[in-house]
């Protein structure tokens, strides 16, 4: 009985610990967004430049289908 009032009192002391693990969350999707955003324009010109290269092929191997290629 006793532990139940002490657990009724401290209640409302209680730590809420629910904002510190959304600002937790929210460094950690920032952090992997930053990443993302690093790798991509890291490894852009290089899938640019496959892309390049491939039109380049199909414009030279088929007439045909050069119309669709940018």
């Amino acid at each position: 009985m006793i532990e139940y009032l002490r657990n009724l009192l401290a209640a409302p002391f209680a730590k809420n610990e629910r904002g510190a693990s959304a600002v937790e969350y929210g460094l950690l999707i920032a952090g992997i967004a930053a990443l993302i955003v690093v790798a991509v324009f890291a490894l852009g010109p290089i899938v640019k430049d496959a892309f390049t290269d491939t039109c380049t092929e199909i414009k030279a191997g088929n007439a045909s289908l050069a119309g669709t290629c940018a």
